[in-house]
This record gives C-alpha cells, sequence and structure tokens, in this order.
C-alpha cells in the first residue's frame, strides 16, 4: 500500500471518527433538550394543578381576625414534590399558591405563601429525591406541616400583631395537611410506580418504592 492510499485511509478513518461525535454530541443535545421541556411542562402541571385545588375548595373558618382558610391545593403540591423532586415542589406551591392569593382577595399573605409554601415544597421534594418510601413520604410531609404552621404564625404575627390571632390560625392549617397527607399517602405508591411504567420518572431504585 502507497504512503498516499495510507493518508487517504487515514483521512476516511479521522472523519468516520468525527461524524460518529458528532452524532453522539447531537444525540446528547437532543436528549438534554427533551428532557428540559418534559421537566418544564410537569412542573407548569402541577403549578396549575395547585392553583385550582386551593381555589376549587376555599372554606374561610370562623376564628378571630384571619379566619383561616382551608384548601385541596396541598394534594398536588405534595405529589409533584414526591414524584419529581424539589424544583417541582417548590415552584408548584410558591407559585401556585402564591398566584392564589394574588387572585383571590388575599394579596397581602403572597410573599409569606411564596417563602412558605415554596419551602414546604421544597423540603417534600428533596427528603423523596433521597429516600424513597412510604415512611420519609410520611417524615417529609410532617416536615411540610411544621413549616407551614411556623411561616404562617410568624406571617400572622406581622401582619396581625397578634399572637392571639395567629395561634388561631394553626387549627385551618393543621386540617389542610392533615387532610392532603392522608389522601397523598393512600395513592402515592400506586402513582409513583404508574409514573414509572409510562416512563414519567425513571429510577433504579425500584426496590425502594415500598411500604417500610
Amino acid at each position: 500500500m502507497s504512503l498516499i492510499e495510507r493518508r487517504v485511509l487515514l483521512q476516511n478513518y479521522k472523519r468516520r471518527l468525527n461524524m460518529k461525535k458528532t452524532t453522539k454530541t447531537s444525540s446528547a443535545k437532543t436528549t438534554g433538550r427533551q428532557a428540559t421541556v418534559k421537566s418544564l411542562t410537569i412542573t407548569a402541571i402541577f403549578i396549575a394543578l395547585t392553583y385550582v385545588f386551593t381555589a376549587m375548595v376555599n372554606i374561610r373558618l370562623p376564628i378571630a381576625a384571619n379566619g383561616g382558610l382551608i384548601h385541596l391545593g396541598n394534594i398536588p403540591l405534595f405529589i409533584g414534590a414526591i414524584l419529581f423532586g424539589k424544583k417541582t415542589g417548590f415552584l408548584a406551591g410558591g407559585i401556585g399558591m402564591g398566584l392564589f392569593d394574588l387572585l383571590s382577595g388575599w394579596t397581602i399573605w403572597a410573599p409569606c405563601t411564596f417563602i412558605t409554601v415554596g419551602l414546604m415544597g421544597f423540603v417534600v421534594g428533596l427528603i423523596a429525591e433521597r429516600h424513597r418510601s412510604f415512611r420519609w413520604y410520611t417524615l417529609a410531609i410532617v416536615l411540610a406541616c411544621a413549616i407551614k404552621i411556623v411561616g404562617y404564625f410568624i406571617a400572622d404575627i406581622i401582619i396581625y400583631h397578634s399572637a392571639v390571632v395567629a395561634l388561631n390560625s394553626i387549627p385551618g392549617n393543621l386540617i389542610q395537611v392533615c387532610v392532603a397527607a392522608v389522601i397523598v399517602l393512600a395513592v402515592i405508591t400506586r402513582l409513583e410506580i404508574a409514573a414509572r411504567k409510562v416512563g414519567l420518572i425513571h429510577d433504579d431504585a425500584e426496590k425502594n418504592i415500598c411500604i417500610g
């Protein structure tokens, strides 16, 4: 084989190698874009669901000045956080419920809601990302309940300048989270398995989806 033929073969080999690298890079970029679009779509859906569930059942308790509000917005919030993680949880809670406050005459509460409920979703999602089990989901929701009570207690004191009013807001917040906890924990394992089957979430630790 002549020197020229060798050079041609080497050039062809390099060209094929570069084509393979380009194809792999393009494929990786496409996959990354698809994952980003899917994540944004899922998060947007849970933001909308949190808003709708908050507005759908809206019962004001006749307790003291602020009354306290009972709604079902925590259900999609917890489900989104457990299934899709802390980012979805934070945005669904902060934006979904914050938007309800802005559009429903509770405007003064919007900053507190964004921070408090966003933090609730973040904590639940963070724990669920690290520990895929019913026991940890329960603990995550308990912590979210504590965050809600403390967050709105502080907000009540700031807004109403009264610890008594702040204490009177606790029953409504407890009822909200307890109702959501019962519903979410009753269905979350089935929802998680279903989400895996249709490819919405991917995890090698399927064995961790358990009751213990």
